[in-house]
C-alpha cells in the first residue's frame, strides 16, 4: 500500500491537518497526477477558516485544493489521448454531461457539477486522481507555476473577454489575484486607461506593477469622481472582483451610459442596487461563473502565448509543511497568489 502526504479537512472546525493517506486509485477514465506545484485559492481559505459556506458544502474528511501543475504518472485503461510524463493542469469543475446546460455547451453552469477539492478529494497532496476529460496540457517551456494558476486566471479571462477591451476605459474593483489578472489582461488587450480600486495598499502596488494607470484606495479615495474626471464621461467597462457592496456601487457609478459590467465577486450579504440607474443609463450586467469549458482555456492559452505576463501576481511559495504560513498570509491579504510545493 503506497502512502502520500495530503492536506485534509478532517473535522468540522477551522484549520487543516497534514496527513499520511493512501495514494488514490483511479477509474478507467481518470489519470493519476504527481503534483509539482499547488496554489491556494480563496475557496481553500474559506474551507480552512470553516465559514458558513464551507460548513454547509464540504463533507469531512476531504483533501482540499484545486489549482495545480503536475505530471501524469498513470493512465486509466480507457484513456487514449494522454501519455505518462505529460505536464498538465485541469479544469476543476467535473460536469455531468447530461443536463440541459452541458448538452448546450454551457457545462460551466452544469446542474450537477462536482468541484475538485470541495466535493471530491483535491490536489493538496503528492498525488491526485483527475478525470482525463478535464486535463489541460501545459507547454514544457513555460514556468509550471503559471500552469498552477490557470484556474483563477481563467476566471479573469472569462470576465474580461466578455467585452472588447481594446481602446476602452476599464475599471477593476477588487485587486485580489483575479482582479490583478484582469489588470494585466486589460493592459495586454490595449485598454485606453485602466483604473483599479481596493482597500489593501500591498495589492494596489501590485496593480501598478501589472499596468494600472490609476489606483484608488477606497478608504480615502473617490473612484467614481476620478474616473469621470479622467475620461470625461465615465468608463466603458467594469470588472467587479471584490464582492463588496460599496465597491460595486462605486464601480457602477464610474460607468458611462451604455457601458457594461462583469460581476464575478461573491457577495456575502444581499445587495441593494439602483436599478433605475441601470435602466436609464442602459447598462449591461454579466454574471460570470467559473470558466467556459474549454472556450476560456483556449483564450487563456492564446493570451499567454502572445505575451501576457501574470508572473508578478505570484508572490509567495511555501512547502506543504508550511501551509499555516500561507493561510495566515492569505487571511492578512498582504500577498498575491501563494503557492504550496509538495
Amino acid at each position: 500500500m503506497a502512502l502520500m502526504k495530503a492536506l485534509r479537512k478532517t473535522t468540522a472546525n477551522p484549520g487543516l491537518e497534514l496527513c499520511e493517506v493512501e495514494v488514490p486509485s483511479i477509474r478507467s477514465d481518470q489519470v493519476l497526477v504527481k503534483i509539482e506545484i499547488a496554489a491556494i485559492c480563496g475557496t481553500d481559505l474559506h474551507i480552512y477558516n470553516w465559514d458558513k459556506w464551507s460548513s454547509d458544502r464540504v463533507k469531512t474528511p476531504r483533501t482540499i485544493g484545486h489549482e495545480f501543475a503536475g505530471r501524469i504518472v498513470k493512465l486509466g485503461e480507457d484513456v487514449r489521448h494522454l501519455k505518462e510524463g505529460m505536464l498538465v493542469t485541469a479544469e476543476g469543475h467535473f460536469t455531468c454531461g447530461q443536463c440541459y446546460y452541458c448538452r448546450t455547451g454551457q457545462g460551466h453552469i452544469c446542474d450537477d457539477v462536482k468541484i475538485l477539492g470541495v466535493d471530491v478529494d483535491g490536489i493538496f497532496a503528492e498525488y491526485a486522481a483527475i478525470d482525463a476529460k478535464n486535463i489541460w496540457l501545459l507547454p514544457e517551456d513555460r514556468d509550471p507555476a503559471i500552469g498552477a494558476i490557470h484556474d483563477p486566471l481563467g476566471n479573469a479571462v472569462h470576465s474580461a473577454y466578455a467585452h472588447c477591451l481594446t481602446g476602452q476605459n476599464v475599471v477593476i474593483t477588487g485587486c485580489g489575484p483575479i482582479g490583478l489578472f484582469c489588470v494585466a489582461l486589460a493592459r495586454h488587450a490595449g485598454a485606453r486607461k485602466v483604473f483599479a480600486s481596493d482597500i489593501n495598499e500591498y495589492r494596489l502596488d501590485l496593480a501598478r506593477r501589472l499596468g494600472a494607470d490609476y489606483v484608488v484606495n477606497s478608504r480615502n479615495g473617490d473612484l467614481t469622481s476620478l474616473v469621470h474626471k479622467v475620461t470625461g464621461i465615465g468608463a466603458d467597462i467594469l470588472l467587479e472582483m471584490s464582492g463588496s457592496k460599496e465597491a460595486l456601487a462605486d464601480g457602477l457609478g464610474a460607468l458611462r451610459k451604455g457601458a457594461a459590467a462583469s460581476l464575478l465577486g461573491i457577495f456575502s450579504d444581499s445587495v441593494s442596487m439602483d436599478l433605475d440607474a441601470v435602466i436609464f443609463n442602459q447598462l449591461t450586467l454579466y454574471g460570470i461563473n467559473g470558466r467556459r469549458v474549454f472556450d476560456t482555456w483556449y483564450q487563456m492559452e492564446a493570451a499567454l502565448e502572445s505575451g501576457l505576463d501574470v508572473s508578478p501576481v505570484i508572490t509567495h511559495r511555501f512547502s506543504f509543511e508550511e501551509y499555516e504560513k500561507g493561510m495566515a498570509l492569505m487571511n492578512a491579504g498582504n500577498c498575491g497568489k501563494v503557492l504550496l510545493i509538495p
